[in-house]
C-alpha cells in the first residue's frame, strides 16, 4: 500500500462500514475482531487502549510494573505488591463511554486530597491492592476489577514481580560531562537531568506473566507504544520471556511513535532516534509497521529508511490531539489502527 493511500482523507475502508468511534459502539463488521495485545504503560498506553477498544473486542493490555513513585511507590514499599498505578490507568482507559463506564473510570482515577496518610492515593490503586490481598493473585484481582468496570478488554502485568529500572546516564557530573552515572528507579530515570544511554531491569531475568505470554502467542496484532520510551515502552522488551514471545509470535507488530521528545527521558531525540534506541535494546525484534504523526516527522524519507532497517513499513497519519499538545487523539488513532488492521 502506498503512502498516499494512507494519507488520503478520502481513503475507503475495507469491508462493511464500522460504528463511529465517538459513539462508543462496537465495530459492526461481521468478521471476527482481530486479537490485539497492547504493551506499555502510563498515559501513552491509555491513549492506545482508548482507541483500540473501539476497534476490537479481543483486547489485552500488558503493562509495565516498574513504577516506584507516588501512590504506587508508597503501596509497593509498604505492602510489597506490584505497583498498581499503570494497571489502574489501563483499566480506566478500557471503560465504556456510557454513564457506568465513565463514572467508574472517574472513581478509579480519583485521588484523595488531605493532610494525612491518604493524600494523593488513587482510589483505583487501593481497590486493586485490596483485591490482591483478598485473592492472593495479581491477575485474578485485575480480572475482578475489569468485571466491576465492564472493561472492554483485559489488563495484565508484564511480570509477576515488581521491578526496578536502572539507567546509565551521561552528563550528570558537571566536572566530568563524559562520565556515565548509573541511576535507579522509574521516577528517577523519568526526571533525570542527564542523557539516558540505555536502561535495564532489576532483576534482569524476571518471570513474565504467563497469561501475557499466551495472549501474545495467540494475537493477530501487537501494538507497542506510544509512551515514555525508557520507562514505559522499552521495559516490556527487557523481560526475556516476553521479548522472546514477541519475537516468535505470528502476530504482526505495530510500533506507534511518540509525538516528540520527552523532557528528562528523550531530550533531543528525533523519530529515528526512538527507533534506533528501541532496536538497540531488542535487536532481534522485527517490527512490521511504524506509525508516526504527520506533524511530527521532520524528514519522512530518513524515518522511512530507519523503519525499513527494522523490517517495517512506515505509515504517516494525523494522530495528534488538536487540543492537547504532544498527546495522541484516541479517535484518530482508532481510525488509523482500523485501517492498518484491515
Amino acid at each position: 500500500m502506498t503512502q498516499n493511500a494512507w494519507d488520503s482523507s478520502a481513503r475507503e475502508e475495507h469491508g462493511p462500514e464500522r460504528s463511529d468511534v465517538s459513539s462508543g459502539g462496537r465495530p459492526s463488521d461481521p468478521r471476527p475482531s482481530p486479537k490485539v495485545v497492547a504493551l506499555g504503560g502510563g498515559h501513552g498506553l491509555a491513549a492506545s487502549l482508548s482507541a483500540l477498544r473501539h476497534v476490537t473486542d479481543q483486547l489485552t493490555a500488558v503493562v509495565t510494573v516498574a513504577d516506584n513513585g507516588g501512590s504506587s511507590g508508597r503501596l509497593r514499599q509498604e505492602l510489597g505488591v506490584l505497583p498498581p498505578g499503570d494497571l489502574r490507568m489501563a483499566l480506566a482507559a478500557l471503560c465504556r463511554d456510557d454513564e457506568w463506564g465513565r463514572t467508574w473510570a472517574d472513581v478509579l482515577q480519583h485521588r484523595f486530597r488531605s493532610n494525612g496518610e491518604l493524600h494523593d492515593h488513587a482510589v483505583g490503586n487501593l481497590l486493586i491492592v485490596a483485591l490482591w490481598e483478598l485473592l492472593g493473585e495479581a491477575v485474578d484481582g485485575l480480572d475482578w476489577v475489569a468485571r466491576l468496570l465492564g472493561a472492554q478488554g483485559r489488563v495484565l502485568p508484564m511480570s509477576s514481580v515488581p521491578l526496578d529500572i536502572t539507567a546509565r546516564v551521561l552528563g550528570l557530573d558537571p566536572a566530568h560531562p563524559e562520565a556515565i552515572t548509573e541511576i535507579r528507579g522509574q521516577a528517577e530515570v523519568a526526571t533525570t537531568e542527564g542523557h539516558v544511554v540505555d536502561v535495564a531491569l532489576d532483576p534482569a531475568d524476571p518471570p513474565a506473566c504467563p497469561e501475557a505470554l499466551v495472549a501474545i502467542a495467540e494475537a493477530d496484532w501487537v501494538v507497542v507504544g506510544p509512551g515514555s520510551w525508557f520507562t514505559s515502552v522499552i521495559p516490556n522488551l527487557l523481560v526475556p520471556e516476553l521479548c522472546r514471545g514477541l519475537e516468535l509470535t505470528s502476530a504482526r507488530r505495530l510500533l506507534t511513535l511518540n509525538l516528540g521528545e520527552q523532557k528528562g527521558e528523550t531530550d533531543g531525540f528525533s523519530p529515528e532516534t526512538h527507533l534506533e534506541v528501541l532496536a538497540a535494546h531488542a535487536p532481534d525484534l522485527r517490527i512490521d509497521v511504524v506509525l508516526a504523526d504527520t506533524g511530527h516527522v521532520p524528514d519522512p524519507e530518513s524515518l522511512r529508511r530507519t523503519a525499513e532497517s527494522l523490517g517495517a513499513e512506515l505509515v504517516i497519519a494525523d494522530i495528534a490531539d488538536d487540543e492537547q499538545e504532544l498527546h495522541h487523539a484516541p479517535d484518530k488513532l482508532a481510525k488509523v489502527y482500523r485501517e492498518i488492521f484491515s
